[in-house]
């Protein structure tokens, strides 16, 4: 097949310091295992439909299971972001993604926030948090089921945000304590104040059009099938899909 994916030597080098060390014996060659998980994620194929090239299902399978269980998928995200990030100016947004009928399932828990997935208007989904750098790069994530609110994902991200100069956001993060939280941190809020304020907020609107790319970022994560439709019933597997294709398409 002329569009399989296969990672470079470059990217590996990258890559090998955050993986787990093998015992026993030695693991199935990394670099064609991880090209494969890449592939599958990106296309949304079922396991057993993965091409030969990469190694048997199986094998693929285990190693994104095990590895996503372990947190190795997110440590990648997040160590490859904090070498190569540049904060200055950061954006915090939500976005929704849909939850297929396998990742939906609420028997075991009414309400199902264990999987985090929750009903809206839009239907079962699962809600991603994030905060970017100023290019509009991903730095931080936040997974929540769909119906919970952008005040709860800011809450959440807060404590773990970078140094930055300024935030940007738009007006469903416009809250007195939320814009508190900021100043005492040392960052200057951007953000529209809603229409019911009875004295209108004032902010930079010329910067304010640069969060656009926070959307942009949506948009491109989106593009991988297996980030746009949750497949996974596992919320951390699940996260990991997001992490890694995060990571393959801003900081690789």
């Amino acid at each position: 097949m002329s569009n399989l994916y296969w990672l470079s030597e470059e990217q590996m080098a990258r890559l090998q310091p955050f993986f787990p060390k093998s015992h026993g014996r030695p693991r199935v060659d990394d670099r064609r295992v991880l090209s494969g998980i890449i592939f599958f994620n990106r296309n949304g194929l079922r396991w057993c439909d993965a091409p030969k090239e990469y190694d048997p299902p199986k094998t693929l399978y285990n190693r994104w299971k095990r590895w996503s269980e372990m947190g190795v998928f997110a440590r990648i995200f997040e160590g490859l972001a904090a070498e190569a990030a540049e904060p200055t100016t950061i954006m915090i947004d939500a976005t929704y993604l849909k939850a297929h009928r396998t990742a939906s399932s609420l028997r075991a828990k009414k309400g199902g926030f264990e999987r985090l997935v929750g009903r809206t208007k839009g239907g079962m989904n699962t809600k991603l948090h994030a905060v970017t750098d100023t290019s509009g790069r991903p730095i931080r994530f936040f997974m929540s089921a769909g119906q919970i609110s952008d005040y709860t994902g800011a809450a959440a991200l807060l404590d773990d945000l970078p140094t930055a100069d300024w935030l940007l956001a738009d007006r469903g993060y416009d809250a007195d304590w939320f814009r508190n939280a900021l100043r005492d941190k040392g960052i200057k809020p951007c953000i529209p104040g809603r229409k019911a304020r009875k004295i209108p907020i004032k902010y930079d609107k010329r910067r304010y059009k640069r969060r656009n790319r926070i959307e942009i970022m949506f948009g491109r994560l989106k593009d991988w099938r297996r980030v746009a439709t949750r497949y996974d019933r596992c919320p951390k597997v699940f996260l990991s899909a997001i992490a890694l294709a995060a990571t393959v398409l801003f900081w690789l």
